[in-house]
């Protein structure tokens, strides 16, 4: 994971439509940028859905918010049909972004050690630091979590 108070690696990923979205895009604003492990999974797809379901709440702090995986651009499209997921959704095939943060770490299931992205957000703020550092997220809290600390932060 990046520290606190550094300096948030710029990028530039296709969203779910093919079109290419860089952090340098969202200059003074907040950005919640939060990556996980799969599309259509159990619990990316509970975290997905509780960002859709607060979205309305980081609109109204103006603060974007930004999903980034492995997956696919196509997957990504159906992912965010299938759930209406109002938000970008951020492909990263290469793990090219998920690396710059640090958060492709080796990851052990059933006795089996693999590598993968751990479900982590980041909090960045409008000058493009790394404000909030949150690893290993749970999916059902995430989103409530980041919103109230966003509210308490205006």
């Amino acid at each position: 994971m990046l520290e606190v108070g550094t300096k948030a690696p710029d990028f530039t990923l296709p969203d779910k439509d093919g079109n290419a979205i860089s952090l340098a895009d969202f200059a003074g604003k907040k950005v919640v940028l939060y990556f996980y492990p799969k599309d259509n999974t159990p619990g990316c797809t509970r975290q997905a859905c509780a960002f859709a379901g607060t979205y309305a709440g980081f609109q109204a702090l103006d603060a974007v918010v930004i999903g980034i995986s492995k997956d696919s651009v196509a997957s990504h499209q159906k992912f965010a049909e299938k759930n209406g997921l109002p938000f970008l959704l951020l492909s990263d095939p290469e793990h090219t972004v998920i690396e710059a943060y640090g958060v492709w770490q080796e990851k052990k299931l059933y006795g089996k050690v693999s590598m993968g992205v751990v479900r982590s957000t980041y909090i960045i703020d409008e000058n493009g630091m790394i404000e909030k550092a949150m690893p290993k997220v749970k999916p059902d809290t995430n989103a409530g979590e980041i919103l109230e600390y966003l509210r308490e932060k205006m």
